[in-house]
């Protein structure tokens, strides 16, 4: 069908939802409006749905979602002989609508579903998953994405978000599938009341809650600390949870951002939501100013991320995930070989785009550090690989740069609950030693070196986005530059092609990750550009890597070799 012919479609029949009725009528005769939300279909694929909210094939809506949900039922019918699916969500707008829409459909199928009563964390649903022993998971969220986005997750049944061939799978259900004749769905209080759907019980909450605390090392110093917290959940999922860990660890100075306490899917305060860019954070700072914590805590939408601003000088200093994220590696190494409770081979996992500090830490620690893909799914399938050989106490920690952290097994994804529970932790320890976050930061790069990390996204909206973006990614893997800011490409990684090449002696060697559409370039003086494009997002993302002697220098290196790689990407 023509763009016209599925705008008149869904005319007739997305008449359910009157937001989308009255956005069908708005645009009736803006033809690049039609356009746009019917050129294609939103695509499902291992991060499962996530779009603008709104009308059409491209959109997300009540529609779409069943549609999606629809090809995930045939998928775990097909798959499971008692099939059963646990959903969650989180704050934004219309996310307990689609989650509910969901629900009936899955239902309606007969398959069992778990809810969860209120908003929930990502990893509150990754938990149920496997706590409930269910073939697939559904949590509704756009994690960071701005207000107008709403999208949601899938998860396969060891709790990891759904691996390349299951979501390829899910995808051709999905496309065999006529929007409005071929998805069936039930009233959700029926399906309640004859036991089809069931809410998820206190019980599993709690177990969720036992498993993060059971994660602490020096929890015990904490009340005595003295460490004040300021923290906010950007209006999403994390207040209840957060709060309640940071209490039972002893924490009660807890001041929370007022403006940003409840659930807002409008997020009218922080219009992109994520705890990576300063701008969300304002209202924190401003609170901090006033109360002078210790840390600022901020966790996104869905609860799986978390950013931290520490006291520096007469302000307060964000630092990045990839500085979090070593940080807690150094700590948990240092404080389990001290205690006795570091496990026999312990094993470390990273994805490639996160800070390289960490080959350093594993080397101190003697800890085998695994490399992944981007996306925390890797991670939690490294976790998977583990407890498939009885092994999983192996591993003590995984991290990714974009603020995801996650110590334990009990889940596999990442998890700003445990997450904001240690580095409470850690910054309670070093308190008691007299040493600030800052010190601590200061401490780790004397000791393993200095490395600058930043990364930079670039935005190509609609169709023609799409197009531009493939082009830059062909050109970039067809005709590489030799130089980037005047240092010499010395390595040249195609991760699509499952390909090496050293360009000094030529020599090319397989990689043997799963294909990804990913670029790596690496250059003289310890310096690396890796880019890829967003998976959830029209953008993409180019990661820098500076090495340097002091922060000051490698920060300024940083910010010239983005300059100059920038110019690849207009």
């Amino acid at each position: 069908m023509t763009e016209m012919e599925l705008y008149n479609r869904w005319l007739q029949c997305a008449t359910e939802d009157v937001d989308l009725q009255e956005e069908l009528r708005e645009i009736e005769n803006d033809s690049e409006a039609i356009r746009d939300r019917f050129y294609r279909e939103l695509e499902f694929g291992t991060g499962g749905l996530r779009g603008v909210l709104g009308a059409g094939t491209n959109r997300m809506n009540i529609y779409t979602v069943r549609r999606a949900t629809q090809g995930l039922a045939d998928y775990v019918k097909e798959s499971f002989e008692t099939p059963s699916v646990a959903i969650s969500f989180d704050s934004r707008i219309k996310s307990d609508l689609f989650a509910k829409a969901a629900a009936e459909v899955l239902a309606a199928n007969g398959i069992k579903v778990y809810i969860y009563k209120e908003l929930m964390p990502t990893p509150a649903l990754s938990f149920a998953v496997r706590a409930l022993k269910c073939s697939a998971g559904i949590m509704v969220t756009a994690s960071h994405n701005p207000a107008k986005y709403n999208g949601y997750k899938a998860y396969g049944s060891d709790g990891c978000q759904m691996t390349i061939e299951a979501a390829d799978a899910v995808l051709s259900k999905i496309n065999a599938l006529d929007i409005f004749k071929d998805v069936i769905h039930i009233e959700f209080n029926k399906a309640l009341s004859d036991g089809t759907i069931s809410y998820i019980e206190q019980d599993i909450i709690d177990d969720y809650y036992k498993n993060v605390l059971n994660q602490g090392i020096n929890t015990s110093l904490c009340a005595d600390s003295g460490l004040k917290i300021v923290y906010t959940p950007l209006n999403g999922t994390g207040n209840k949870p957060v709060r309640k860990i940071l209490s039972e660890i002893g924490i009660k100075d807890v001041t929370i951002v007022k403006e940003q306490e409840m659930p807002d899917g409008n997020f009218t305060t922080c219009p992109y939501p994520n705890p990576e860019i300063r701008e969300a954070l304002e209202c924190g700072l401003k609170v901090c100013r006033e109360v002078k914590p210790d840390l600022l805590l901020a966790t996104d939408p869905d609860a799986d991320r978390v950013g931290i601003a520490v006291p520096d000088g007469d302000d307060y200093a964000l630092f990045s995930g990839n500085e979090v994220g070593a940080m807690l590696l150094d700590y948990i190494c240092e404080q389990r070989t001290e205690n006795g409770t570091m496990p026999e081979r312990p094993i470390a996992v990273k994805t490639i785009v996160t800070t390289d500090i960490v080959d350093a830490i594993c080397k101190a620690y003697n800890v085998e550090l695994i490399e992944v893909l981007t996306g925390f799914k890797f991670i939690g399938e490294q976790i998977g690989f583990l407890e498939a050989k009885g092994e999983e106490n192996r591993y003590v920690f995984g991290f990714e740069e974009s603020y995801g952290y996650l110590a334990g097994t009990y889940v596999r994804d990442k998890d700003a609950v445990v997450a904001s529970m240690l580095i409470c932790e850690m910054a309670a320890y070093y308190r008691t030693k007299g040493i600030s976050m800052i010190e601590a930061r200061n401490n780790m790069y004397k000791k393993y070196g200095v490395y600058a990390h930043s990364q930079h996204s670039f935005t190509f909206e609609g169709e023609s986005g799409m197009i531009k973006m493939n082009e830059i990614m062909t050109n970039l893997r067809e005709n590489r530059p030799e130089k980037i800011d005047g240092l010499a490409v010395i390595a040249f990684e195609d991760y699509l092609n499952q390909t090496a090449l050293d360009i000094k002696t030529g020599t090319v060697t397989p990689i043997s990750l799963p294909k990804s559409n990913v670029l790596s370039f690496r250059l003289e003086k310890g310096a690396k550009v890796i880019i890829r494009p967003s998976g959830t997002e029209p953008k993409i993302k180019a990661y820098y890597t500076t090495t340097a002697p002091e922060k000051e220098e490698a920060e300024a290196l940083k910010k010239s070799l983005d300059e100059a790689f920038s110019k690849f990407l207009v």
